[in-house]
């Protein structure tokens, strides 16, 4: 299964360096890379809108070369509505991706996934995510993954603490990274 899932990965890797696009993992992927090693079913990328028919046709090349079933009215719905999501589906095994679409540019680095060579979305930017997840989740016992997320890139990963309280403070989550630095 490890195997079929590593396969997944590094045809998605090949899909999205097909095209010029900005992109970078994210999610428990990029959780897996900083902290602890934990499974899913989905991956997640971030992918930086540049214009908004460019980017549409270029993640349709890349999902389709990777071999996922692509509907691009769905991709179009999810630039114009500013949902910003849209779950694509491998043919050939029970997995999926999340493409979230940025209109900002990605922070992000080059880091080894399924021994390939990519970038995933920095610490820092993880951890913030997560905080924000954790902060709209309910009940809080849903959350729970989230929490130990962040506890495990904190413990394994070099993290720019300041940076990160400091953007906690601006989106007030800095109750549960203080409550999670305990």
């Amino acid at each position: 299964m490890l195997e079929e899932f590593e396969r997944f990965v590094q045809k998605l890797i090949k899909g999205f360096e097909s095209t010029d696009l900005d992109f970078a993992f994210t999610g428990a992927v990029a959780v897996s890379f900083y902290g602890s090693p934990r499974t899913t079913s989905d991956v997640d990328i971030m992918v930086s809108v540049s214009g908004k028919v460019e980017t549409k046709r270029k993640v349709a090349d890349a999902m389709r070369q990777a071999g996922l079933e692509v509907n691009e009215r769905v991709i179009s719905r999810a630039l114009s509505t500013g949902y910003n999501i849209v779950t694509f589906k491998d043919k050939a095994s029970p997995y999926t991706v999340d493409i979230i679409f940025s209109e900002q540019k990605l922070e992000k680095q080059s880091g080894t996934v399924a021994g390939v060579k990519t970038f995933l979305q920095k610490p820092e930017g993880l951890i913030l995510a997560k905080l924000r997840m954790i902060k709209v989740t309910v009940p809080l016992e849903r959350a729970a993954k989230d929490r130990e997320d962040v506890k495990s890139i904190m413990a394994f990963s070099k993290v720019n603490l300041d940076a990160v309280k400091k953007q906690a403070r601006l989106d007030k989550t800095i109750d549960i990274l203080e409550n999670l630095m305990e």
